[in-house]
């Protein structure tokens, strides 16, 4: 067991801000921290890497343990923690520091080998043997390869090797940082937020690395698909305790669901209680007759424990999405239009030619790198900028209901019941008060002025502005950005019941999952459109990779065979020659042999995690992925070793 903390308690400005916590984290398991803003999800973190201490429980409180293995740490700090002065490849390289000063020495001894002689040559001949094993031991031969694997995998070209530092922007500091916290390894890696400045290619590789990640980690994230992926255990923080759920976030949602509904009853029926016992202490304590009996009555009260409030209880926005108007079957369509931003030496052309087909009653989930120009797209149809070229195309009858992220439609001087009456002006007071109560506008709130509302609060009113503009062609760009769990919840229910025609723009993944049916990817050379939800795309994308995989591994063996016949007809060599290049095809043989049946296990494996059986046994399902990753691995290394011998 890597962390076991018991019934620890951590006070803030006199107020408990965690309260009898334990928690256990064994070795290499996957653990989600989860709850809101403020819970205590970072100083639990601070506590466990030594850089808080705990404070000394309550008198009658049970007895706290706090107990963390020395063993090596990681932790992704919001600050990268990067020699800003160093390249990319030397920061990289210094996570095998040791390694590298081993193989500078073993260097500078073959060479010394080469010119000395008698005890000299022994001595450096041992000391050789010696880092050589240490070398072979801890894979030294491979690191050069480890390097560019992860550097690649976390979006680093090998143009960017050389750049300092200094030069890069704080969302590329972030995933140089990660990249580097992946090479070291630690036995204990602690991620807080890691998802962020992630575009979805490179989280897809992330995922898939750290499900076979040989150590524990301690995840502490928003992206409920990142939880879901990786994650055997979630630990909710709620009112300053900590509840530890079995499985991914889903099956954390389902359970917390449960167990807030039995908290939720077990709440009011004490409340129920407290009411009855305080209305009987009320009538019968001034009368002679009954006074004493209302006194063992304040006595009971006095030692009923009263839970705090759940807060299932605290009423989530209702937003019900309907439109009257019945478009056509096409609903916009544009051809060769490209996308092009900005005016005069700012102008940029992100996309030659953009064709995008949406049809009635799709949810189309628009995505591509940063910087593609997703948002800009969903500008264009609308004409909020300009076509430069190609045509737009709509249907007849369609109604847009436009989320803009930046919420550029509100003005910052109305008010929230203003900012309703001057859409629709033909709503009452009171209808527009009701309308504005389903996004929890209640009372006096309706009177705030939009420049005082926080993020969460303007998208609230905008998606009450959207539900009341009745469109039947949803056009969203990020509509979960600021808004909390509850609310995201909420939305996603509603688009995903929506019957009408949606065109989305996230990067929440969990929310594409949910409410996507087809997937329209953008890049530099127009557009790619993939059937079926995320999770279909991502399969899709990973077999392509595979399959691109398998072909350069052939493309490499073609070029090895090429090279060994061009060789082989070279004519004479020496005996010792020769007994090196048998040698050599031995090993070939070998390895040929170890790849096929590396290759035979990774079929089967594919073919078992594609199974209902396995897919149902979540243990199972993580143990077959992992040892897929291993072998996947496996394959990669002795082809290069192949390659190498082949050459």
């Amino acid at each position: 067991m890597l962390i076991n903390i018991e019934h620890i308690y951590k006070y803030f400005n006199g107020e408990p801000l965690l309260k009898d916590i334990s928690f256990t984290l064994n070795e290499n398991e996957k653990v989600g921290i989860v709850g809101k803003n403020g819970c205590g999800k970072s100083t639990l973190l601070k506590m466990i890497l030594g850089e808080e201490e705990y404070d000394i429980p309550p008198a009658g409180a049970n007895e706290c343990e706090f107990t963390v293995k020395d063993c090596a740490v990681g932790f992704l700090a919001q600050n990268s923690g990067l020699d800003s002065e160093a390249t990319v490849i030397e920061e990289m390289t210094a996570a095998f520091s040791k390694l590298a000063e081993i193989k500078k020495r073993m260097d500078e001894l073959t060479d010394r080998m080469t010119h000395c002689v008698g005890d000299e040559l022994e001595f450096a001949g041992a000391e050789y043997s010696r880092l050589s094993a240490y070398f072979e031991l801890h894979d030294g031969y491979n690191f050069d390869f480890k390097i560019k694997q992860i550097l690649n995998g976390m979006g680093f070209s090998d143009l960017a090797y050389d750049r300092e530092i200094s030069s890069l922007s704080g969302g590329e500091k972030t995933r140089l940082a990660l990249a580097k916290l992946l090479l070291e390894q630690p036995e204990l890696l602690i991620l807080d937020e890691p998802t962020n400045h992630l575009d979805f290619k490179t989280l897809i590789w992330l995922e898939d690395y750290l499900r076979g990640y040989r150590g524990a980690i301690i995840i502490v994230s928003h992206d409920r698909y990142f939880l879901d992926k990786l994650c055997t255990r979630i630990c909710d923080i709620e009112n300053g305790t900590l509840t530890s759920y079995k499985g991914n976030y889903t099956a954390y949602s389902a359970l917390k669901e449960q167990d807030t509904a039995r908290r939720v009853k077990e709440y009011e029926a004490r409340q129920k209680q407290i009411s009855r016992l305080e209305d009987y202490i009320a009538r019968n304590k001034v009368r002679a007759s009954t006074a004493k009996m209302a006194k063992s009555r304040e006595k009971q009260l006095d030692r009923i424990e009263v839970p705090d409030r759940p807060q299932l209880l605290d009423r989530p926005p209702k937003i019900r999405l309907e439109y009257t108007i019945e478009p056509t079957k096409d609903i916009v369509r544009t051809v060769e239009c490209p996308l092009v931003v900005g005016e005069g030496e700012n102008r940029k052309t992100l996309i030659e030619s953009l064709d995008l087909h949406v049809r009635r009653g799709e949810h189309v989930a628009l995505i591509g790198d940063n910087g593609i120009g997703k948002t800009s797209v969903l500008r264009l149809i609308q004409g909020l900028i300009p076509k430069t070229g190609g045509s737009i195309v709509w249907g007849n009858n369609v109604k847009v209901a436009y989320f803009d992220q930046e919420h550029a439609q509100l003005n910052p001087h109305d008010t929230a019941i203003e900012a309703v009456s001057r859409r629709f002006p033909q709503m009452s007071d009171g209808e527009i008060r009701k309308a504005l109560a389903s996004v929890l506008f209640r009372g006096e709130d309706v009177f705030k002025p939009v420049s005082v509302l926080s993020g969460g609060e303007r998208a609230k009113l905008c998606f009450a502005l959207m539900a009341l503009t009745r469109g039947n062609f949803l056009i969203l760009d990020e509509p979960t950005n600021h808004i909390d769990l509850r609310t995201k919840e909420v939305l996603e229910d509603a688009l995903k019941e929506f019957g009408g025609t949606i065109l989305l723009v996230s990067h929440d993944r969990y929310l594409l999952n949910k409410v996507a049916d087809r997937v329209v990817e953008l890049s530099d050379s127009g557009v790619r459109s993939f059937e079926g939800g995320f999770d279909d795309y991502v399969r899709v994308i990973s077999d392509e990779q595979k399959a691109a995989q398998e072909q350069a591994a052939a493309e490499k063996r073609r070029q090895a065979e090429e090279s060994y016949e061009q060789r082989r007809q070279n004519g004479y060599r020496s005996k010792q020659q020769r007994a090196e290049a048998a040698k050599r095809r031995q090993r070939v043989k070998e390895l040929e042999a170890e790849i096929e049946q590396l290759e035979s296990e990774i079929a089967a494996l594919e073919e078992e995690i594609s199974s209902p059986e396995v897919a149902a046994d979540f243990a199972l399902m993580t143990e077959k992925c992992s040892r897929l990753e291993q072998a996947r691995a496996e394959v990669e290394e002795k082809m290069e070793e192949w390659a190498s011998l082949e050459d």
